[in-house]
């Protein structure tokens, strides 16, 4: 094909006038994107620091001594670089060791550059700063990057502190009722403009941990009474209703057994019109929620004839005539517990245990009449409300087995 010849545009036509306005103004420059250069951490590039790492697009600048603390992996990683830069050295080879300049940082992958910021003010902390950590004002984003990071390069000793600086928070009366079970999803980023040349990154929002994640530093770190905290929070979560599929993906992510039960216990009750809503339950959760009403009805039926061992007290004369009584009682409790609330499903083994304990207290602190039922028990009424609570607690404990899918 024959090449056509547009003609060129006269130099006073209206689009090369709008042309050379956008070229003027550096607004043509401005929407080609480019690499955003490292930018020096304001606090931690330190100008008599010895090393230089790069952290997401942070370089920080400190000395190195301070990373070998407490023989974290830095130790190791510094004495495998020292080899190397030896054996560069040994062959004559003239490369910069990496970590001398900001042209040759020591690279940390995986990172966040808060993450690395919190391990630095730990390791540069003033004594009044490390008070504050431990009182009701701490900064509770800051401890749980630092948890993060001391685990990964085992900081023992300060991973260990800052585990029981957010023991200290969290186990503070109404810690939690702030805290998000989940990270909320990030608005729509605007679209930018970016310079090829050195400029400062955009800030993501710090959003203070989450339940899910203080659940998983815990449990990663196997800090049993922080986890605790934890445990007793998602538990009220089951009691109010809320986020009950979440609930239950964590506790299974995290074997917090008791927790399992409970939510499935509260997704049973729920029906299945009410799973058809959930995407995140499985088929696998689905048939473990089944499985549980079939196990839950069938224990209820046989709940009322098998009352539990009985320990009889010193003063009792007739143990085999107190069990039986004691067998009446169980028994007549748990038929009282429907009759006063007729409404309760028949697979709601936990609200009928729940009640049919408070009956059974109320019988033995004589807050209702107990109608001649605690009359064949007259030296052990105090061990047939233990027996009682003993029973209710090892079935709560047990709940998880019950939505089981081996069959």
């Amino acid at each position: 094909m024959d090449q056509v010849d547009h003609p060129a545009l006269p130099p006073d036509s209206p689009l090369m006038t709008m042309t050379n306005s956008f070229l003027n103004d550096g607004m043509l420059l401005l929407s080609i994107p480019g690499p955003r250069l490292p930018t020096r951490d304001p606090t931690y590039y330190i100008n008599d620091g010895n090393s230089v790492l790069l952290v997401e697009n942070t370089l920080f600048k400190i000395h190195r001594s301070v990373l070998t603390k407490d023989t974290s992996a830095f130790e190791t990683m510094f004495q495998l670089s020292g080899e190397t830069d030896s054996a560069r050295s040994d062959s004559s080879m003239t490369a910069a060791q990496e970590g001398e300049s900001d042209d040759n940082p020591i690279r940390l992958q995986g990172d966040t550059a808060d993450d690395f910021r919190a391990l630095l003010w730990a390791l540069y902390a003033l004594p009044h700063e490390l008070t504050v950590a431990m009182s009701g004002e701490a900064d509770c984003t800051q401890l749980a990057n630092l948890v993060r990071i001391t685990h990964k390069y085992q900081f023992r000793s300060i991973m260990n502190w800052a585990l029981s600086a957010m023991h200290h928070y969290y186990s503070r009366p109404g810690a939690f009722e702030d805290v998000l079970t989940t990270a909320p999803a990030p608005p729509p980023a605007p679209p930018t403009l970016s310079h090829g040349g050195p400029g400062t990154p955009a800030a993501s929002p710090a959003h203070p941990p989450t339940l899910v994640q203080i659940t998983e530093l815990a449990a990663l770190c196997e800090r049993a009474d922080l986890l605790e905290c934890t445990i007793v929070r998602w538990k009220r979560l089951i009691g109010e209703g809320r986020d009950l599929v979440l609930t239950l993906t964590t506790a299974e992510r995290f074997s917090l057994r008791p927790v399992v039960g409970l939510a499935y216990h509260a997704l049973m009750l729920r029906g299945r019109a009410y799973w058809d809503t959930e995407r995140a339950l499985t088929r696998a959760h689905r048939v473990r929620l089944l499985a549980g009403y079939y196990a839950l009805t069938k224990l209820w039926d046989a709940l009322p004839g098998q009352p539990p061992p009985l320990t009889h007290g010193l003063r009792c004369t007739s143990q085999q005539r107190c069990a039986k009584a004691f067998g009446a009682l169980w028994r007549t409790v748990l038929e009282t517990g429907t009759q006063v609330l007729p409404g309760l499903p028949r697979e709601d083994l936990l609200g009928k245990i729940m009640l049919a304990e408070s009956v059974m207290k109320a019988m033995v602190e004589r807050e209702i009449p107990s109608q001649g039922f605690l009359d064949g028990i007259p030296h052990c009424r105090e061990s047939a409300l233990l027996a009682t609570s003993m029973r209710m607690r090892e079935i709560k404990e047990s709940l998880a087995d019950y939505f089981s899918d081996d069959f």
